[in-house]
């Protein structure tokens, strides 16, 4: 039975018992108490009882005055006592679950798009600039972005590993297509010994150690983040089917249920009464609260910073840009490196060679050009800013729960007689205990005993991704990168340079850094390869001019190359 019909139902039943009393005197008849419990528990009506009558088998439900309730009533009642507490709790928790568990989704697809695209952008690149090496290259570059997804959403990869796989596998390419055109001697043994010397020689300079750190940087945060949200998800999910002690489903009986051994079907518990009984059933889970909160906070704190070199956006959108930079500084130094490979690997032989064609898929580049105009407002950070907002509005969420229940559904509202576990009253008149398992001890309706092992566990876990979180969070004013191995450099950028904002020298001589989100490929996608004339052996002179992409016009080219010659002035 859905929830409409169910809510329905129940208002039409409670019309029907306004004609009883809202009092247990001068109660004459049980029929209002079988309808509902018919109706409610699906319960066959032979036996219950016509009229109240002494119950002095009941165990919970007990009273002095006459009951409608037998002893195997009571034990349904029981049953139904511990499905109403895990519905309402199911309830409570809907649209939290449903907003971590929506956000995580659409995460890990905004992250899946955003990897296509960047994969694009860089076939792009090589089909349209250097198109003599595209084919060779494919390989390599979704080999490179698999990497990235696997390692994003949580496979055990390294990302150096695979950034010096990139690279490694990129040298040869450059090596026999840009650097040393026309090598007949095409062994895998000649371009293994190529690849290995890579690390040694340096080609690309210091990118491939500029790549590890931003990949670095960025990706784990993103990686933790998501790891995160679905332990939030996990933790929900854990309190939604939480098994609740045997005192705590006695005590939601007594409030609930045995009001209708009384024909009481219209009252409802004393807040008092029903705060001190949910305060004492959710106490365990109340523990939650302070570790929530900071699970959420640490969640906006990693957001917060993940901004510029720490955004995956940015840098999985600007990563075909460091390729270019790193495919012309192998080439501006092609003759050292020449002859830095002939020492290491030989002289290969030498001939002229037909590059293969270009065949990039067309609908894969008008599908990297359609979504190159990004919306501003569509942005992965922006998309974070607005979960967490939202998230933030349930910080207490567990700690607030028991009072939720009461005040949105379980309890009468203030002024109105309610039922105190015994009969109607005016008001409930015990004391009222906090929240919390130390509260607990002077409450009057339940004895909460112990501590609740899967709570602990559940504490553990939060307390582990707290120290993730704030560890995967970068300093918001400083970062420092040290580089690897044949960087020979340390990078020190401050962060009180935003991103979008052009950067210079600051008076204390220290380098302000940024790299701004470009949206670098044009509507028309037909650059022509660089020319590259090269003088063989023999003293002839060797065009490698890939062919079989659209020519377009040479100016962008040149754009390109005199952004490149300025590259060692600018950094």
């Amino acid at each position: 039975m859905d929830a409409p019909t169910w809510l329905v139902g129940w208002r039409c039943l409670l019309l029907l018992a306004l004609v009883g009393s809202t009092r247990s005197e001068g109660v004459q008849s049980c029929e209002e108490v079988r309808k509902l419990f018919q109706w409610r528990l699906v319960g066959a009506i032979k036996g219950l009882p016509d009229s109240p009558r002494a119950g002095p088998d009941l165990q919970v439900c007990t009273s002095e005055k006459p009951t409608c309730c037998t002893r195997k009533m009571e034990e349904r009642y029981q049953t139904a006592a511990r499905q109403d507490m895990q519905q309402a709790l199911q309830t409570s928790s809907s649209t939290l679950k449903f907003l971590i568990s929506r956000n995580a989704a659409a995460f890990q697809e905004t992250l899946e798009t955003l990897i296509r695209q960047a994969e694009n952008y860089t076939s792009i690149l090589f089909c349209n600039t250097y198109r003599n090496m595209a084919l060779e290259a494919a390989a390599s570059v979704q080999e490179f972005f698999t990497d990235v997804g696997l390692y994003l959403f949580g496979a055990d990869v390294n990302p150096e590993e695979f950034v010096n796989r990139f690279f490694d596998s990129l040298f040869p390419l450059v090596y026999d297509h840009l650097i040393n055109p026309g090598v007949a001697d095409s062994s895998l043994e000649y371009s293994e010994c190529i690849r290995m010397a890579r690390r040694d020689l340096s080609p690309f300079g210091n990118i491939p150690q500029r790549v590890m750190g931003q990949m670095g940087r960025s990706l784990l945060p993103s990686r933790t983040f998501l790891q995160a949200l679905n332990l939030g998800i996990e933790v929900i999910n854990t309190t939604d089917h939480l098994h609740f002690s045997k005192e705590c489903s006695r005590a939601v009986l007594r409030m609930q249920y045995c009001p209708y051994c009384q024909g009481l079907t219209l009252s409802k518990p004393c807040m008092g009464y029903c705060l001190n009984v949910m305060r004492g059933c959710l106490a365990h889970m109340a523990e939650l609260n302070p570790h929530w909160h900071a699970y959420i906070r640490s969640l906006e704190e990693l957001s917060d910073a993940m901004h510029g070199t720490y955004d995956v956006e940015h840098v999985l959108l600007n990563f075909h840009l460091l390729v270019n930079d790193a495919v012309m500084q192998a080439h501006l130094d092609g003759p050292k490196l020449s002859d830095q490979v002939n020492k290491i690997c030989g002289r290969p032989s030498r001939t002229p060679t037909q590059s293969p064609r270009c065949s990039f898929d067309e609908s894969k580049e008008k599908y990297g050009m359609k979504i190159s105009a990004r919306n501003e407002e569509e942005t992965l950070a922006n998309r974070r800013k607005e979960f967490i907002n939202n998230l933030r509005l349930h910080r207490t969420f567990y700690g607030a729960l028991a009072d939720q229940l009461c005040v949105n559904d379980l309890a009468a509202a203030d002024g109105l007689p309610c039922w105190n576990g015994e009969d109607i009253v005016k008001s409930y008149t015990q004391h009222v205990v906090g929240n919390g398992i130390k509260d607990q001890s002077g409450n009057p309706e339940i004895k909460v005993k112990g501590t609740d092992p899967v709570i602990n566990q559940i504490i553990d876990k939060l307390k582990h991704v707290i120290q993730l979180l704030q560890g995967r969070s970068p300093k918001p004013d400083k970062w420092e990168l040290q580089m690897g191995s044949g960087g020979g450099m340390a990078e020190q950028v401050s962060g009180d340079c935003d991103d979008e904002d052009g950067c210079g020298a600051s008076g204390s001589g220290e380098v302000k850094r940024t790299l701004k989100v470009t949206d670098w490929m044009p509507d028309e996608m037909n650059l022509s390869d660089v020319k590259q004339t090269h003088q063989t052996d023999g003293g002839s002179t060797l065009d490698t001019t890939g062919s079989g992409c659209t020519a377009a016009t040479e100016s962008m080219t040149f754009t390109l190359m005199g952004a490149v010659m300025l590259l060692p002035k600018l950094w």
